[in-house]
């Protein structure tokens, strides 16, 4: 899931296809995230791209993960290809 973008080729104007990349510090291991089969890297930024749909779901999982969002920015176009 980590550093993994699911933008498909449509447009990014309606709220259903919107992007958003949120630079991610201080992700650590706990009981939370063991249920994942890897383990978490314990260095520098980890990037996150979720859909507009599911920021608020995504906040709070990285919240119970013990780690602290640092930058939230848009996604346009170039981005996503």
């Amino acid at each position: 899931m980590f550093g993994q973008t699911t933008v498909g080729t449509g447009g990014l104007s309606s709220a259903g296809s919107r992007m958003f990349r949120y630079e991610v510090v201080g992700l650590r291991q706990n009981s939370e995230n063991d249920k994942n089969s890897y383990d978490i890297r314990r260095s520098g930024s980890v990037y996150i791209t979720v859909p507009y749909s599911r920021m608020n779901e995504e906040m709070q999982r990285i919240t119970r993960m013990g780690a602290k969002i640092v930058k939230i920015e848009p996604l346009t176009a170039e981005d996503a290809n």
